[in-house]
């Protein structure tokens, strides 16, 4: 399956295929020097894979985890690219999941003002999430993507034969994001999901139709000044739960309870239900007064307010501007 992505600035492919990791050579363009990015959690012959295909590869493997998504890693990669003399006519490719997708694209956002970059996300969580709209980052002092640019990839693989290789924690909380994209807006999605008796064996159907709603999210508004907005929710809370109890929870685990944070009545029962179902957390041991300093830093803040996505029902949602300090007097009933 070919998903095109297309708008103001965005002209790319995804590419949803079992098996693809094996044809890496033909989806993307690698006759040149390819520096791979990848991290010592993902098996390594997904990167050799692309370094087999590539025209003059390069390797940095940098220590898995949000930790290392830091400023001394974007230091590492750029030195292997000055040393390695690559130029704008040469390519990043990132193989592994959202921080590495986030570090390698900031990286070749970057270096000589931009140039290539390929996705290869290898976690269900960046498949359906972070390889797709063209966010890249690092985080700084504590605040996750504090430092970052809209750069879109020349081609994203998502490969759903490489999360058989994911322990059930982790695939999960990925499966989070796929919840989140079916309570704003396929409610057919969203009990696909929630009644799934395989959701392993559902994986690529619920790629495809998660990453398309995404998709027809970011084509028509690409640099989040809208709509894209819808795409944050569960994550303003959920991004201050996760930096304060970094590392106990995974990043999906944190934007599941964000969801639950903001939400009342039917809607959170529905979520609550899907989340225990796949044995993802729906309660958190945090003051809300720590969170709510906390997102007074949020990059989406704007002054002392802050855009809230909610769900009034499953398959539809609202964004509204609310005050920061009544955050948690927000949830929909």
């Amino acid at each position: 399956m070919i998903i095109p992505v297309r708008g103001e600035g965005i002209n790319y492919d995804i590419a949803v295929k079992r098996g693809a990791i094996e044809s890496v050579g033909e989806e993307f363009s690698l006759s040149r020097k390819v520096l791979v990015v990848t991290d010592d959690g993902v098996p390594q012959e997904y990167a050799k894979q692309v370094l087999k295909a590539s025209g003059n590869g390069f390797l940095v493997t940098i220590k898995s985890g949000e930790e290392n998504k830091n400023f001394d890693q974007y230091r590492v990669v750029m030195e292997e690219l000055c040393r390695n003399a690559f130029t704008r006519t040469d390519c990043v490719v990132a193989v592994g999941g959202g921080v590495v997708g986030d570090l390698a694209g900031f990286c070749a956002a970057t270096y000589m003002r931009g140039i290539d970059f390929y996705n290869v996300p290898t976690t269900l969580l960046s498949q359906l999430d972070s390889s797709v709209g063209g966010k890249t980052a690092i985080d700084f002092m504590g605040y996750k993507n504090c430092v970052g640019a809209f750069y879109q990839p020349k081609k994203v693989l998502i490969d759903p034969d490489v999360l058989d290789t994911l322990c059930d924690r982790q695939f999960y909380s990925g499966l989070v994001e796929a919840v989140k994209m079916a309570a704003t807006h396929d409610e057919n999605l969203f009990d696909f999901i929630s009644d799934s008796d395989d959701v392993r064996r559902d994986a690529e159907e619920i790629i495809t139709r998660a990453v398309k709603i995404k998709c027809d999210v970011v084509e028509r508004d690409p640099t989040e000044k809208g709509e894209r907005k819808v795409l944050n929710f569960g994550h303003t809370i959920g991004h201050a739960i996760e930096s304060l109890s970094m590392p106990a929870l995974l990043h999906g685990e944190c934007v599941g309870l964000g969801m639950l944070a903001v939400s009342g009545g039917e809607v959170r029962e529905k979520i609550a239900r899907a989340l225990t179902k796949y044995g993802l957390p729906v309660l958190y041991d945090l003051d809300e007064r720590k969170i709510i300093d906390f997102i007074r830093h949020d990059k989406k803040a704007s002054g002392d307010e802050i855009s809230l996505v909610t769900v009034p029902s499953i398959g539809s949602y609202e964004i509204r501007k609310v005050k920061i300090d009544s955050l948690f007097d927000t949830r929909s009933r």
